[in-house]
């Protein structure tokens, strides 16, 4: 067989059933995204100094998709670059939550920084939170078509051992078939990033996690997204600031400049 041209010679593109969609954007209510701020002001005027802190988005487990409020873990030490996350602590913070409440995120202030961007140090900590909130939130996405170039279909009862050695992959069935398209499911789930910055400032970004059941295959890609506002009625209220004051004084650790962290970031 002759081919016009070398485009005659490449593999079809596997079919691809979409099931549903992640996020593009990410919803925000004024009340999470005012309580951030609020957290950064408070910062500075209990430890008179910037001081970096991370904390956790939430949403309601029914609309996982929507950032709700913000959550304040104790930080196990801030500096003024640079806040620490460890693994461990996420969990153990996910169960202390309301049974109606999950985390979709996290949130980080750089302080006085001018750094509107996330550091080297920051992707470290992405990933980790990246991997458990995907445990959480997963759901089929899409059905992808595995294509066998050399698929030998048998019969039960009716083959040989020897016809085993046949063909790249053998599908036994219980009755003759002529051809078979096999779709694979994908498990895919998301992640939201956030930093705020004491100038009012914010950056984010959504991360993506999709795993193929079959193959195993898996792919992580990112993206940066645009804050959409959703209506709320709930607003931050004197009572919220003055409990958000306590849990700032009991939460954030500020320990000694680190000049070996700054290096890395």
């Amino acid at each position: 067989m002759r081919f016009k041209s070398l485009t005659g010679l490449k593999r079809r593109e596997p079919r691809e059933i979409m099931l549903a969609a992640l996020p593009e954007d990410i919803a925000i209510t004024r009340f999470a995204l005012d309580k951030a701020f609020k957290i950064n002001e408070l910062v500075r005027k209990s430890f008179k100094d910037s001081f970096e802190w991370y904390g956790f988005t939430l949403a309601a487990r029914d609309r996982p998709e929507t950032i709700i409020d913000i959550g304040l873990p104790v930080n196990e030490e801030n500096i003024l670059e640079y806040a620490s996350l460890v693994p461990e602590k996420i969990a153990a913070f996910q169960e202390e939550l309301p049974p109606d409440l999950v985390i979709n995120g996290w949130i980080h202030s750089h302080g006085s920084m001018d750094l509107r961007k996330f550091s080297a140090v920051d992707e470290a900590n992405q990933r980790t939170v990246l991997d458990y909130v995907t445990t959480k939130l997963r759901q089929p996405v899409a059905k992808r078509e595995i294509v066998i170039d050399d698929l030998v279909c048998l019969v039960e009862g009716r083959y040989q051992e020897t016809d085993l050695a046949k063909g790249s992959v053998s599908l036994i069935t219980d009755r003759p078939v002529q051809e078979a398209v096999l779709l694979e499911t994908i498990i895919g789930g998301f992640c939201y990033a956030i930093v705020v910055g004491d100038g009012g400032w914010h950056h984010q970004e959504i991360h993506y996690k999709k795993r193929s059941i079959l193959s195993g295959h898996a792919a992580i890609r990112s993206r940066a997204a645009e804050l959409r506002y959703v209506e709320s009625e709930r607003r931050l209220s004197e009572d919220d600031v003055r409990l958000l004051r306590a849990e700032v004084l009991e939460k954030i650790r500020p320990v000694p400049y680190k000049p070996d962290v700054i290096e890395r970031m």
